[in-house]
């Protein structure tokens, strides 16, 4: 039987967002940088939308980004 394969269970896009921005920084000035800031930037809007998606009822999000 052929195994599907679906998206990640555990998907962090906080971190995947870190770390983008991470390497982006690194790299030097040029589209190339420009264009990985962006994809960086966009990762950072999916997870902070995803915190206000998947929020329990009643309380308030978690704020995984105090002390940075």
């Amino acid at each position: 039987m052929a195994e599907k394969k679906g998206p990640r269970p555990d998907i962090d896009l906080e971190a995947d967002a870190l770390m983008a921005l991470e390497q982006a920084r690194a790299m030097t000035p040029g589209p190339e940088r420009t264009e990985a800031m962006k994809r960086a930037g966009r990762l950072r809007n999916a997870a902070d939308l995803q915190g206000l998606f998947f929020a329990k009822r009643g309380r308030p999000a978690e704020k995984l980004s105090e002390g940075i």
